[in-house]
């Protein structure tokens, strides 16, 4: 969740970790702070709050080697005091550390009775002194005393170190928390994923669980835990500078909700060919027999990630009679899930960091499950501990709130089993032909679904000062309902549930009346009379009723105080299309009640502790 960033070579360290924990900020923006090697010096500068109060601070700014920190905090409230860099008792080392370390207490304890003191409530400051006593006590390097210290820590981590004692290194670990090092002549820079290093270079190393790493200005070198030398494999990045800044839009989020078009068409390109009828996912070739031979699909997730996945539950049933279950990744992992040898597993993250998810991939391949990734982030651990999978190929997501990554995982997870069905014979030609022609005019469609921002700007006027919102939706569209529930709770800070539109009169009908508003993703199915039946029920207890509907309906405009219009779609794809509003309504409602929409409070994007 914290985000790292490290540098060591011979230009300014300083403006190179501020501008990368600006990158980073949206893992995490409870406090930041700085650590720098000057001479002998070691010189830290840390503040609560976002990281434009750490540039605001007056601190020393010299030196060519350095590490930052943006926090999500974990152990220990907002502020100054456990705000990282943490440094230890004897003032030598100084580490930065996304994760958890969960046997904190215990090792904190034996360092008391040993005369250590602690100013911070953090397992980050007890892990840096647990450090300075093994070098203390063994007389080890650097390095050393991180692997020693490592091997007796129990929690996930990336960290950095660097010692005043040893101004040419900083070390690095990771386990469970990612981390990437990038590499120029001359220079090195590490971090929590890319974005901070992709205007540097463009040649990277993920490290993987266990290995450590040193990085001198002379060179650097990889070892796992056991102290044997690794050979890295050296990524080329294809991450462009610009799609980590805002273009010209207000808010990273409005920049993603409007990159939809191109993100879904992105991740069709060069897989899905209307004209001749292809549909090509190589990520997962070597397993497409037993996707076809599968007796049940389990898909696991959390948040939005898990929405895509009830969307495609349905989708897959129905074209592939397949059964499917969808898990919360963070459930799954702890109880005792059925799961046979030859399951098909699905993990999907945008991140591709979710601790849950990983530890839910773990335990599937354990039980001697398949698992296949659906990530958008290249390199990430799920993408690497997973047998296959398929990348999104949407570009960065900076927002919190996910957007383009909830529809870029459908448009994926639409492909792979259109594609499986029509291998197994469960959908006729006509019917897959027509499917594979309506999914190549979603990005179409997904512009003209943007064309009513400037509507839905004016309704969230009226509907900024409510205090609960219910998203009722049927089929294919009440996972859309739960997703837009999420979206409203996650950046305007307003209680909003999402429920099938048939069990409104199984509990929450009792919540409606004249002051809260009610969206119905309406839009034209087999269950369209159903839902007009729904709406009269709630237009009966005076609610106000907000209805996403589709072009054309002549019924449902008349019953409703606000209507939001969508093209026509195929009724299994539509979700692609009926979110987009929703999103756009969140955004608007978030903005008039002068919240953060990039990076709303408490929350963090990849989610790497439990």
């Amino acid at each position: 969740m914290c985000g790292i960033v490290g540098y060591i070579g011979t230009k300014d360290a300083y403006s190179i970790l501020l501008k990368g924990l600006k990158r980073l900020e949206y893992r995490g923006y409870d406090s930041a702070g700085i650590a720098l090697i000057d001479d002998l010096n070691l010189n830290i500068t840390k503040k609560e709050g976002k990281v434009i109060r750490l540039e605001e601070a007056d601190c020393k700014k010299e030196g060519s080697v350095g590490i930052g920190h943006t926090r999500w905090a974990t152990h220990g409230e907002p502020n100054d005091e456990n705000a990282h860099p943490h440094l230890s008792n004897n003032g030598s080392l100084a580490i930065v550390h996304n994760g958890i370390i969960e046997n904190y207490g215990s090792l904190k304890i034996e360092l008391k009775k040993k005369g250590y003191h602690f100013s911070s409530e953090t397992d980050t400051e007890v892990l840096v002194n647990f450090i300075e006593d093994i070098q203390k006590t063994e007389s080890l390097s650097l390095e050393d005393a991180v692997r020693v210290a490592l091997s007796k820590v129990v929690g996930a981590y990336a960290i950095a170190v660097i010692s005043k004692e040893d101004t040419n290194k900083i070390v690095a670990a990771r386990k469970g928390s990612p981390l990437v090092i990038g590499l120029k002549n001359g220079e090195y820079f590490l971090a929590s994923d890319a974005s901070p290093i992709v205007e540097h270079t463009n040649e990277v190393v993920y490290l993987n669980d266990g290995e450590i790493v040193v990085l001198t200005k002379e060179n650097y070198f990889v070892k796992d835990a056991k102290d044997i030398p690794q050979t890295p494999y050296v990524q080329t990045l294809e991450i462009k500078l610009e799609e980590l800044e805002k273009g010209g839009y207000d808010h990273f989020m409005l920049k993603e909700i409007f990159g939809q078009p191109d993100s879904i068409a992105d991740c069709m390109r060069g897989r899905l060919n209307v004209d001749t009828g292809n549909l090509v996912l190589g990520g997962i070739q070597s397993y497409s027999k037993a996707l076809q031979n599968a007796d049940r699909i389990l898909i696991v997730a959390c948040g939005t990630s898990w929405h895509a996945g009830l969307v495609a539950e349905y989708f897959i049933e129905e074209l592939c009679r397949i059964p499917v279950e969808v898990e919360y990744a963070s459930e799954f992992r702890y109880r005792n899930p059925i799961i046979k040898e030859g399951d098909i597993v699905i993990a999907i993250s945008q991140s591709g960091e979710t601790a849950d998810t990983l530890a839910a991939i773990e335990l599937a391949k354990d039980r001697g499950a398949i698992v296949l990734g659906v990530v958008n982030t290249v390199g990430s651990s799920i993408a690497r501990v997973t047998h296959e999978g398929t990348y999104l190929h949407a570009g960065p997501e900076i927002g919190v709130a996910s957007t383009k990554a909830f529809t870029a995982q459908l448009t994926v997870l639409y492909m792979i089993f259109l594609k499986l069905a029509f291998h197994k014979g469960t959908i006729a030609q006509n019917k897959y032909r027509q499917l594979l022609t309506e999914l190549g005019k979603i990005p179409e469609k997904a512009a003209i679904a943007l064309k009513s921002n400037e509507k839905i700007k004016e309704i969230s006027k009226r509907l900024k000062d409510a205090r609960n919102f219910l998203y009722l939706g049927r089929g294919y569209n009440f996972p859309v309902a739960l997703e837009g529930a999420l979206k409203l709770k996650e950046i305007s800070y307003i209680h909003a549930e999402g429920y099938p539109a048939a069990e409104m009169k199984h509990g929450p009908i009792a919540l409606i009346d004249e002051q809260m508003p009610v969206v119905f993703i309406a839009t034209k199915d087999g269950s369209h009379d159903k839902i007009i039946s729904n709406i009269q029920e709630v237009k009966t207890r005076k609610g106000i009723v907000i209805a996403s509907e589709t072009k054309g309906d002549a019924v449902i405009p008349k019953m409703v105080d606000y209507t939001i219009e969508v093209p026509v779609t195929h009724e299994s794809l539509m979700p692609l299309v009926s979110v987009i509003p929703l999103q756009l309504l969140s955004y608007h409602i978030a903005l008039l009640r002068g919240t953060n929409v990039d990076q709303p409070r408490n929350l963090a994007k990849s989610v790497t502790v439990e």
